[in-house]
Parts: structure tokens; sequence; C-alpha cells
């Protein structure tokens, strides 16, 4: 294991006028899981007000995409986040290795740091490892929050697989960057969205800065993606639960999201934040951090003027409901090819897995 000490930016980087930059001593060990090495990023709360945090992010998200959320987030409690295998600075991970793989890491990750129980948001991708880590450990999970969550792969999503892939072999860099920008993005004209013009830019030039690797984890992501379970309909742990999105959220729509959280046991909630859309803890990173610090710490969610009225959701305690079927003759493209189901965490998929 190995650590340093980073520098922890207590601004938000997107202002015009950033203020001085603080010092914050946290901890970067590395890790092994089955043959793959991964890293975290632990910044420690000695007087914590609730559970630690850990933040499984998107694709494009690594252990420090979070530096600038710490300022709101630490004040309350240890704050995890982390490079599992396949991403970031972790090893390349093969596409045969699922969501289960992934989970499994995850709970490796909580045994090593010894914490026995935290606060868990998934974001994005890291909502399906999020929600399979909580199926597989419910002893492990205090609370539950989603962002940009959906209960499949979005449909508009798993058509333009196929050409992204085909750019990203031919090494159409640009093109395929302008694509995934205007699909995480709401377009243009669709309501007022917050830091729109700058989070573009700053993505655009993250993807044609990203090295020959990390284009190489860009495939097997959406390849892993796409030929895995998403979803998988077994209990879930009747913990609190937050879904959120972005109020103008096209990739992961607010309908999604409600669904999704409809889906859960027990007492589920739903809001969306006013201004944002997909990347709503880039665009209004005080009022996410803020609304996510309030639900770690069982303080009103409700009536804070950056959220649209929360909705409370939930059902009976139970498995996960699964989501309406889809319509007769969608296939292909249109519906995600899914491996069978491992059953158990760090296995990868079996030899008759789908593949693309």
């Amino acid at each position: 294991m190995s650590s340093d000490t980073a520098t922890a930016r207590k601004t938000l980087s997107l202002d015009p006028d950033p203020g001085p930059e603080e010092q914050a001593r946290v901890e970067e060990p590395a890790f092994a899981f089955q043959g793959f090495s991964y890293r975290c990023r632990v910044v420690r709360q000695d007087a914590p007000h609730t559970e630690p945090l850990l933040i499984l992010g998107g694709s494009s998200q690594n252990r420090h995409a979070w530096i600038r959320h710490e300022k709101w987030l630490t004040p309350w409690s240890t704050l995890v986040t982390v490079d599992l295998p396949g991403y970031g600075e972790a090893d390349f991970l093969p596409s045969r290795y699922g969501l289960d793989f992934l989970a499994g890491a995850v709970d490796h990750l909580l045994t090593t740091l010894g914490m026995d129980r935290v606060n868990l948001l998934g974001a994005c991708f890291g909502g399906g490892i999020a929600l399979r880590f909580a199926q597989a450990r419910p002893d492990r999970v205090a609370r539950l929050a989603f962002a940009g969550m959906a209960a499949s792969v979005p449909d508009e999503y798993a058509r333009s697989v196929p050409r992204w892939l085909g750019m990203l072999e031919r090494g159409e860099r640009a093109e395929f960057a302008t694509e995934l920008i205007e699909r995480f993005m709401s377009p243009l004209g669709s309501g007022r969205v917050r830091k729109h013009s700058v989070v573009s830019r700053l993505l655009y030039q993250q993807f044609m800065g990203q090295s020959a690797q990390a284009d190489r984890m860009s495939v097997e992501h959406i390849v892993r993606l796409m030929n895995h379970e998403w979803m998988r309909h077994s209990p879930v742990p009747a913990v609190p639960a937050l879904v959120m999105t972005g109020e103008h959220d096209s990739l992961c729509t607010p309908a999604m999201g409600r669904e999704f959280a409809a889906a859960l046991p027990g007492a589920s909630f739903f809001t969306t934040i006013k201004e944002t859309d997909h990347l709503v803890s880039v665009e209004r990173m005080a009022e996410f951090s803020d609304l996510l610090a309030r639900f770690c710490t069982d303080r009103p969610i409700t009536g804070l003027p950056y959220c649209t009225p929360v909705e409370r959701m939930g059902r009976a305690t139970g498995p996960l409901a699964a989501p309406p079927r889809p319509a007769p003759g969608r296939t292909g493209a249109q519906a995600p090819a899914r491996a069978a189901a491992s059953g158990s965490l760090g296995a990868p998929a079996g030899p008759g897995s789908a593949r693309l």
C-alpha cells in the first residue's frame, strides 16, 4: 500500500476568480483485487456526523473528479473516491468483467480500509455498481443515493454505441468527443443550464487530451456497459434512498429517474436540481453537495430553493421492481446485450455472455 499528500483545491474551479489554494492531508493508497490494481482517495473527518461517504462516479470521472466537492462534504464525514479496476489510474480491466466484479472490488476496498458501513452515492455508470453492491452486501450500506440513474441503458445511447466504437477504433477522437458530449449534455434551447458552454469546452478538452490507454479504457467501458446485466431484480436493502438528476437531463431523464426511484423498496425520494442536465454534479457543485450532505445526515431536503419539490417514492420491502418490458421487436442496438448473471461478487461473466 502506498500513500501521498494531495492538494485539495477548496474552490469552484469554474468560478471566474477562484480563491487561494488550501492544503488537505489525504490518503491515496493503492490496492489490488484479484490481480488488478486500483487506487482510492480518502479524506478523513475526525469528528464525523455520519458514516463515511463513498462516491462511485461515472465512466469519465476518476477519484480526483470530486476534489472540488470536498469543501462541502468533508465537514460532515470521511469521503472516499476511487479508481476501480478499468478506470482512471487503475489497471486495464477486460470487458468480460462486469458489475459483479466491480461491486466485489468495492467490497474489497471497504474491508481493506476498515469501513464496515457507508453512505453510498452512485453517479451514472457508478449507479449500476452501487446498486449491485447494495444488493450483494446490504449490511454495508447505511443510505443510498443515485445521480443520473436509469433502470436500463437509454435507447439513444444504445443505438449510438456501434458508431462510437467505430470512431474510437479508427482514431476519430474529435468526432467521438463531440458526439459523446452532445449525448451527455442537454441540447441548447431545452432549458437554462448553468455553465453549459464552459462545461462543454472542458469535457472536449478532457477527451482530446486523454492518453491512448484512456482511449482503450473508454472502448472497453462501452463494451462492458452494453454486454452485462445492468439492473438485477433481486432484493435491495430498505435503507433511505435518494434519486436525483438534472432538471433538463436528456440522457437519464427525470422520468427515468422517477421510475427508478419508484422501484426501490422502503423510503425513497426523488428530486431534480434546477438549471442542470446530466452533469449536475459539475454544473451546480455547491447545491449538489449540499443536497447530498443533508440527505446523509438526516437533515431536511424539502423546500430547498435549488430543487424541484421532493417526491416520496418507494414501495413495500422486497426485490427491485422490474421496469416496463420493451416493446415487441426491440432488438439489436436498441436493447443492450446482457451477460448471464454470475451470482457472486468478483466473478467475470461466463463464457456464454452476449457480445457486441
